[in-house]
């Protein structure tokens, strides 16, 4: 399988990453209703068979337990796995110190020496300069527990600030983990996507399915089958439903040609941006291996100009 390294000098990863906000969390995602630590360890081998080994989790999700399904999966495997966690920088986090304590928990969970990378959730400083913040991690870097650092959700300016300071210290800035997907384009206009490819910074694109609008799965004809926060979207509403049928149907009769699916179709054309690595939450092993089916082939120029068309509306 051909690998993407993050950032300059950051670690080799495959070009598709698996998400685990759902391991564990009940507030979203239901956990323990229709899927326990069954399902879990299930999912997470069926990505080390396909090859995927890059997992991206979060001290928040699940309150923790993200990460510790993680740790306790790792440790049943020989393969080499590649681990992808981040920082909350919440209000009473306004140390250097409490930044490298959140770390040894994170760290502790995941039972690891070293995390591959290491992410700041949300651009938040409240009381916590972004200088102590970086500065921290940069250490962190020198003793060896954080392979690389990376932001989540920073706009263009604050990632150019993240990696001036970074700079100084001689570490890259290796990822900006963004929304992105062919219906949330806006990394795209607002110049994130062309920070990025100047500063050498890799992007990992969440909800690149757009919560499963990309998937075909639910249409302007079936909306007695949304459950939960669908339910109150608008996006999955008739109106929204029916704006996004045509990019559908693009998606469809592509992935027709190639016997791959609509989100498999999705997930190409981002990994066909070049230096975008997909984040595909999975629950399941069925999910990993519909997601890794992106993997493998490649979109023709054409094809990813036309879903670039059609998907225009998608970029403001």
């Amino acid at each position: 399988m051909e690998t993407i390294t993050l950032g300059k000098n950051g670690p080799t990863v495959p070009p598709l990453c698996i998400g685990t906000w759902a391991w564990g969390d009940k507030l979203f995602w239901n956990y323990g209703s229709d899927y326990g630590p069954e399902q879990l360890q299930a999912a997470f081998t069926a990505a080390l068979e396909a090859g995927v080994t890059f997992f991206d989790t979060a001290e928040i999700y699940g309150m923790g337990l993200s990460e510790k399904f993680l740790g306790q999966f790792i440790k049943q495997t020989q393969q080499p796995v590649q681990v992808a966690t981040k920082f909350g920088p919440v209000p009473w986090r306004f140390t250097g110190q409490s930044v490298s304590d959140a770390l040894t928990e994170s760290l502790k969970r995941l039972q690891l020496q070293r995390i591959e990378l290491y992410q700041v959730h949300w651009p938040f400083a409240f009381f916590l300069s972004q200088e102590t913040l970086m500065n921290t991690l940069a250490d962190e870097v020198k003793r060896g527990r954080i392979g690389a650092v990376g932001v989540s959700n920073y706009s263009a300016a604050q990632m150019r600030e993240a990696h001036q300071i970074l700079a100084a210290r001689g570490v890259p800035l290796a990822v900006n983990q963004v929304r992105y997907s062919l219906l949330t384009r806006q990394v795209e206009s607002s110049g994130i996507i062309a920070t990025a490819r100047e500063l050498g910074v890799t992007i990992l694109a969440y909800s690149p399915l757009a919560q499963g609008l990309l998937t075909g799965k639910y249409t302007a004809e079936n909306l007695e089958s949304l459950s939960g926060a669908r339910k109150i979207d608008p996006k999955f509403g008739k109106e929204g439903l029916q704006k996004i049928a045509p990019v559908i149907s693009l998606l469809r009769s592509i992935g027709e040609k190639r016997n791959r699916t609509p989100a498999q179709v999705a997930l190409n054309w981002l990994i066909a941006q070049g230096n975008v690595i997909p984040i595909a939450g999975v629950k399941t092993s069925e999910q990993v291996r519909q997601n890794t089916g992106a993997l493998g082939w490649q979109l023709n120029k054409d094809e990813i100009e036309e879903l670039e068309k059609i998907t225009r509306p998608w970029l403001n």
